[in-house]
């Protein structure tokens, strides 16, 4: 079976010299008629028919690779996290249940960021499969960071804002600094760095041997899972204070204060990622619409949004990032774990060998976070907890080998090309949909008043 091309717009240099791979560029392209053709660059002849090319070099056959298959696969689990994405974005209000947990547990709408940071790893698998050069590699590695990242800025740091809401901009003293494409960006970056710099020379032929060849790299995720522990279970909380501004401008803000003085406490209230996002960040850059207040102490409504409750605590109405600093370090584990996949898929050409490799340690992954949870490791998506990322990455591993076995195994693209589709351009998707993008240039677009627009006609946001 031929290999499979990298990511759309990482290419690799042909085996071949640049003028012998120029000449079967053009031979490649011309008839499957059976022909001999002496070529101008000398020495070089070609023989082809319906099933073969052969290239002749000075007397010497030279077969050339075999033509590289499209992972369709990805591309279908990247359009299917999509759909995802819309669906418990659109619908999430409507049916909280499959909304985001409010706090402990796992519910549709907290796979999907893992899902993608997965792929992100899977897809580097393959991009840097063969590195000519490794500055070239990181330097460019370096520039898609910091793309990422502006995106990141300017579609979740407050620029675009809500529908309803017709001004733009936004104040610099409380912008968000971090968030879903941030977090990518950093999984992204520093498992590129490793795939870039610390891949073993040893030839795989075992899964010993592959192991062996990326032990570095797992290494790597080792110290950064014990790292994350460390702090989430040691760093001390302190007491803490934030202030809500008074809707009368006049008026001061209202300070509330957050008693804690604890180790350990993965609560809404008391634990490290949050402290660490406000000493990082400060409470002002933080997510104005804290997850933890859909839970039953903070919401009349519970799993919904709504109205405190009496005697609701303080904490509840206080900042809190979903994407947090300290918890994006398992979500960098859950990128390296996508790279093993990628690993698998360059090492491993058949099929039933693939998929064993990806399905044992799925299965596995999956056991290890019910095992944690049941032992007090709790899933939770705002902290990214071992357990949450053992679970996520797992079905992850298992879903993509279910669209591997579908489309990429026994060739059911037909079905899937809508998701295929999506997949190649979940960016752009992402941006114009789960961004609010699209909504608000349609909401800018209105007859002689500003509520009289599109949006309005049509029924979203009257």
């Amino acid at each position: 079976m031929g290999e499979y091309e990298p990511v759309k717009g990482d290419e690799e240099d042909l085996v071949l010299t640049m003028e012998e791979g120029l000449a079967y560029k053009d031979i490649h392209q011309s008839s499957k008629i059976s022909t001999c053709t002496k070529l101008d660059s000398g020495n070089i002849t070609h023989r082809s028919n319906s099933k073969s090319h052969v290239i002749v070099i000075g007397g010497a056959e030279v077969v050339p690779p075999p033509p590289r298959r499209h992972l369709a696969s990805l591309d279908v689990f990247r359009g299917l996290t999509v759909t995802l994405m819309i669906l418990v974005d659109d619908a999430g209000g409507f049916f909280p249940s499959i909304n985001h947990s409010p706090w402990n547990g796992v519910t549709l709408a907290d796979f999907v960021v893992p899902f993608f940071i997965f792929m992100v790893g899977l897809s580097l698998g393959l991009t840097y499969k063969k590195t000519t050069s490794r500055v070239d590699a990181t330097i460019k590695a370096v520039f898609r960071t910091l793309k990422l990242l502006g995106l990141g800025l300017i579609f979740q740091g407050g620029y675009i804002h809500g529908i309803n809401d017709l001004t733009f901009g936004v104040d610099l003293d409380r912008i968000r600094w971090w968030g879903i494409l941030q977090r990518i960006a950093l999984a992204y970056f520093l498992t590129a760095l490793c795939e870039i710099w610390i891949t073993g020379d040893e030839e795989v032929k075992s899964e010993l041997s592959l192991l062996k060849k990326y032990r570095f790299q797992w290494m790597v995720a080792a110290v950064v899972t014990i790292v994350y522990l460390f702090l989430l279970y040691g760093l001390y909380v302190p007491d803490w204070e934030f202030q809500i501004p008074s809707k009368d401008t006049s008026l001061e803000p209202t300070t509330f204060s957050v008693k804690c003085g604890v180790r350990g406490d993965t609560g809404p209230a008391c634990n490290a990622v949050g402290m660490v996002d406000r000493a990082v960040f400060g409470l002002k850059h933080l997510y104005k619409r804290p997850i933890y207040g859909r839970t039953k102490q903070c919401s009349t409504k519970s799993p919904d949004y709504g109205p405190l409750p009496p005697n609701a605590p303080s904490w509840c109405q206080s900042p809190f990032d979903p994407e947090g600093l300290l918890s994006s370090m398992m979500a960098i584990v859950t990128c390296l774990i996508g790279l093993h996949y990628g690993h698998i898929i360059v090492h491993f050409k058949d099929h039933k060998d693939r998929i064993l490799r990806w399905m044992i340690p799925a299965a596995g992954l999956v056991l290890i976070g019910f095992v944690f949870d049941f032992s007090g490791m709790h899933v939770n998506k705002p902290l990214y907890t071992l357990s949450y990322m053992c679970i996520t990455a797992g079905a992850a591993g298992i879903l993509f080998t279910g669209i591997y076995v579908l489309v990429d195994m026994f060739g059911y693209r037909r079905p899937t090309f809508i998701l295929e589709w999506m997949g190649m351009h979940a960016l752009m998707i992402y941006v114009l949909i789960a961004c609010n993008l699209l909504p608000i240039i349609l909401q800018g677009i209105y007859w002689k008043k500003p509520e009289h627009n599109i949006l309005r006609l049509i029924g979203i946001g009257s």
